[in-house]
């Protein structure tokens, strides 16, 4: 008997199955509309312009080598990074109450940022804390959560089914009735999976219970630049959140803004009251890393900051997100206009209201299985599609797909 014979099975992971399913099928007119990275036209990975010239410019550089990082990571791309999500005008970071950490992708700046929560925040060993996800959310927030050894784990309103948008009503009664010191995650922008977000004025009514309630903002900033073609309006709720005086945690990812999806590039940036407190919570989160991966990678790092700190290649790299972000955008604007064409069942203005790399259809479960099983379109059990996976070679037949979908299968 092995030691390990008890060891159950576990579950596979959603999206990653779904794209093996889809592999596995010999369908010729098959999509794939689960997995979230961007595709092009052609539907295929597309490295960056601006990223293979910066990966020539790290093959020619002499000077670098393969020492170790120090432990929180590149400074540069660490302050780079931060200055994407603040501004570059940031008061916060003139007054030197910035700081970054380094970490694998986004998923690893949450797990580094929820580790020192349940450690520090409010008082040492913070199991029975609150902390409140989206429903629906990015499945991984709750795992990331509850791995770190946080307890209850709540959901909070926000997705509007009849009306296919935003719970509004539901969320502020949800941060009027959690109690104090409640760690909130929200989604900076192109919120995954409804695609749907707070306007301005509904940012700034969040964050008025939030500062009157003494509620923990942790951003999730995962796309920044891509659901709208703008890294300033991407990054507006989390810009005004600190000019409203809060400390915050944000989880930056690089892997779609970039397209560095397998070199795990991410950064949380930390805002704190002052450069001392920035200090201390610094010196743990390092004690952290250390026990985790202890020093973090070089490449993408590397890729990103030399990218983010020359004016020439900056510029160039936001005319590449918003390659990928109009892309998208015309996707949106082209499945809503076949699907009304058709006289589909139903209304489709959420599909261009909606932003970002995904969109919640509003197709129930059983409409889903149809069509994964008759029409070979891979979506998610919840109905979330992602924009990328269309194209103009293949829009037609979806949207036919949804239209029959939708008369047969209620």
């Amino acid at each position: 008997m092995s030691i390990f014979s008890d060891v159950p099975q576990a579950p596979p992971v959603a999206v990653f199955k779904l794209t093996a399913d889809f592999r596995e099928d010999s369908h010729p007119q098959k999509v794939n509309l689960g997995v979230g990275a961007y595709r092009t036209d052609d539907c295929q990975p597309w490295v960056l312009p601006v990223v293979k010239k910066v990966e020539r410019l790290i093959v020619e550089d002499d000077s670098l080598n393969h020492e170790y990082l120090p432990i929180l990571g590149l400074p540069e791309f660490r302050s780079a990074s931060s200055k994407v999500a603040l501004g570059d005008d940031s008061p916060a970071i003139k007054e030197n109450r910035v700081g970054g950490v380094q970490c694998l992708g986004g998923t690893g700046a949450l797990r580094i940022g929820a580790e020192f929560l349940r450690r520090w925040y409010n008082g040492v060993n913070n199991t029975a804390t609150p902390v409140y996800v989206s429903a629906p959310t990015w499945e991984n927030h709750n795992s990331v959560f509850a791995d770190a050894g946080f307890k209850d784990i709540r959901p909070y309103h926000y997705w509007d089914a009849a009306n296919r948008g935003l719970d509004l009503a539901g969320l502020l009664d949800d941060l009027e009735k959690a109690p104090e010191h409640s760690i909130f995650v929200l989604h900076a922008c192109a919120h995954n999976p409804t695609g749907t977000d707070p306007t301005q004025e509904q940012w700034k009514q969040i964050a008025e219970i939030m500062k009157r309630r003494n509620l923990f903002v942790f951003f999730d900033s995962a796309y920044q630049g891509f659901a709208s073609g703008s890294l300033d309006k991407d990054a507006w709720a989390i810009r005004y959140f600190v000019s409203e005086g809060f400390e915050l945690f944000v989880a930056q990812s690089f892997s779609k803004n970039f397209g560095l999806y397998n070199e795990r590039v991410g950064n949380l940036t930390v805002v704190a009251q002052d450069g001392e407190n920035l200090a201390r919570i610094l010196s743990q989160m390092e004690k952290i890393v250390r026990t985790t991966w202890s020093n973090p990678p070089s490449q993408g790092a590397r890729i990103v900051s030399k990218t983010l700190n020359c004016p020439e290649l900056f510029a160039e790299w936001k005319g590449n997100v918003k390659t990928m972000a109009d892309r998208v955008l015309l996707m949106r604007d082209q499945l809503k206009t076949k699907l009304q064409g058709l006289g589909t069942p139903g209304t489709w203005d959420h599909i261009t209201q909606q932003i970002g790399m995904f969109s919640f259809t509003g197709l129930n479960p059983k409409q889903v299985e149809y069509m994964i099983k008759e029409k070979h379109v891979y979506l998610m059990a919840s109905g979330r599609i992602n924009m990328c996976g269309l194209t103009t070679k293949n829009i037609d037949y979806v949207a036919q797909s949804i239209h029959e979908t939708v008369t047969k299968v209620q």
